[in-house]
């Protein structure tokens, strides 16, 4: 798989910043209580995660969300069950890669980039 080369553009710049707080909020269990529960208990090994995309549906809320720097996972998580039942599939980086818009490119390579930082600096850590 190859990524797109980081050139520290400004969209890249907004878009790390964006993901950023995807992070922080995604790690704070007040605010997506449940969708950090589904992740912990699908993928007891996660250390990071960002939050790719964000599709909210009629009755489920849809994630897309880069796992460590390898796993990219579908969860979709029904809004009225307040369980931690959700419906997950992993895709790998390069079946996402398919058909990916420019943009959206630029986002998974600015996560991979961001991801692999959060784990080199945890495993220094442990």
């Amino acid at each position: 798989m190859q990524n797109l080369k980081l050139i520290g553009s400004k969209t890249e710049q907004e878009i790390r910043e964006i993901l950023i707080k995807s992070n922080q909020s995604l790690l704070k269990k007040d605010e997506n209580g449940r969708l950090l529960e589904v992740i912990q208990h699908a993928y007891p090994e996660m250390k990071t995660a960002y939050i790719l995309h964000w599709i909210p549906e009629q009755g489920e809320d849809i994630y897309k969300v880069l796992i460590n720097d390898s796993i990219i996972a579908e969860i979709e998580l029904e809004r009225n069950n307040c369980k931690t039942e959700a419906t997950i599939q992993n895709i790998t980086l390069r079946q996402y890669l398919q058909g990916l818009s420019k943009l959206n490119q630029i986002k998974l390579s600015v996560a991979l980039d961001l991801a692999k930082q959060d784990l080199t600096v945890l495993n220094c850590l442990d």
